[in-house]
């Protein structure tokens, strides 16, 4: 009884809020049968639905691959971080885009950011 009362009171609690628990989705499960992630194709909600680490992972990656296409050889962590979490939080709004769209929108308003400073 105990734990019908504590099983109805958290999903009077999810009701309320208006949320619903999703589980976590191993970023493997959009590979295609080589192993392979299509990156310009993975979408937002895709990137907001994994575990951290593999989030983290893809994070890592997409700054190096813009940091190749500049020819930058550096890698700011504080500014890594900061950008991983605004490109989360902007991708649990957008969730419909692609991580590509996602990212440009997140750097162009860094810039500006740095700008007014």
């Amino acid at each position: 009884m105990r734990n019908m009362l504590m099983s109805a009171t958290v999903a009077a609690a999810l009701v309320m809020t208006g949320s619903t628990a999703k589980a976590q989705v191993n970023l493997s499960e959009y590979a295609d049968p080589e192993g392979f992630l299509d990156i310009q194709a993975l979408t937002c909600a895709q990137l907001a639905g994994t575990w951290q680490d593999q989030a983290d992972l893809l994070s890592s990656w997409y700054s190096g691959w813009y940091n190749g296409l500049a020819r930058r050889h550096y890698m700011d962590i504080r500014k890594g971080r900061e950008g991983e979490h605004e490109l989360i939080v902007y991708c649990k709004a957008n969730p419909q885009l692609r991580v590509i769209q996602a990212i440009d929108v997140v750097l162009k308003g860094m810039r500006e950011k740095i700008k007014v400073q």
